[in-house]
């Protein structure tokens, strides 16, 4: 391809430069964080109180007066994690849906890889999650969860979750650039994955063992679940078990190669026309 043609083509999604792309993705994930509390009188505590008072709000319906779940143990710290992770999922996710659209004065003034957009995104919700994790930490500590190995686990089941959110995150974006349906299909996607994972509820207050099973494949459960095992309470099922057996965690685990491959291939296929497409 020769130079006038690769200018006609347009940006791509990662660009030839990754020390550019790093530092482009961190100076839009950090503005658009410092900015999102501008002008507030509580600033960050924000951030920290919108999962505190959702979880406030759960647990008083479904512990206080529902009463499921009155035999797990730790139960709050189980809710209150679970609503963290689920919260950065929806951020991440829901998030990058628009995160193109809404730089478009950027992408058609400036040429850079158009990757950067939606992977500031994610990054701005990262930023969320590192402050609710400090919140949870204390609240677990404080409701008497003791420390022990396999907290080893939690930084790699976070990434886990991270990479997940990131090529969704990529594919939502790239896709509502043509499809503007996006958005409400995917809002109402997230209200199904809240109550198809165990965010708000424990798993074993199911009592079909065949529904626990089929809630495991779905990969952010498997996450939630496993992280409740490592994190919160060894002698809860890990997702293995939840799952019927390891062998089972190959669905979730492919759902997020398949989410990988196709997203970075359709943003990627798309990186050169989106200006042109909004």
């Amino acid at each position: 391809m020769s130079a006038v043609d690769a200018e006609l083509a347009g940006p791509n999604a990662l660009g030839d430069d990754a020390r550019r792309f790093v530092n482009l993705t961190w100076t839009l994930a950090s503005t658009d964080f410092r900015l999102k509390f501008f002008g507030s009188v509580l600033g960050y505590l924000w951030q920290l109180m919108r999962p505190l008072l959702l979880f406030g709000i759960i647990y008083l319906v479904f512990a206080e007066f529902v009463k499921l779940g009155e035999d797990v143990r730790f139960l709050p710290v189980v809710m209150l994690s679970g609503i963290i992770l689920f919260t950065f999922f929806g951020e991440a996710t829901g998030g990058a849906v628009t995160s193109v659209q809404d730089r478009e004065a950027l992408l058609r003034k400036i040429r850079f890889p158009r990757l950067v957009i939606p992977t500031a995104t994610v990054l701005t919700a990262i930023f969320n999650l590192a402050l609710n994790i400090v919140v949870v930490l204390v609240f677990m500590l404080a409701s008497g969860v003791e420390p022990h190995g396999s907290w080893i686990q939690a930084p790699l089941l976070i990434i886990v979750l991270i990479v997940r959110a990131q090529w969704l995150a990529m594919l939502l974006s790239a896709l509502y650039v043509r499809y503007r349906d996006v958005k409400p299909i995917w809002d109402v996607a997230l209200q199904v994955l809240l109550y198809a994972s165990p965010v708000i509820y424990a798993i074993e207050t199911i009592e079909s063992r065949a529904a626990q099973k089929v809630l495991m494949l779905n990969p952010l459960a498997a996450i939630m679940q496993q992280m409740r095992h490592a994190l919160i309470d060894p002698s809860a099922m890990s997702a293995a078990t939840a799952a019927g057996g390891w062998q089972w965690l190959l669905i979730p685990g492919g759902i997020t190669v398949v989410l990988v491959v196709l997203g970075f291939w359709y943003f990627n296929r798309e990186a050169p026309r989106i200006a042109e497409e909004l």
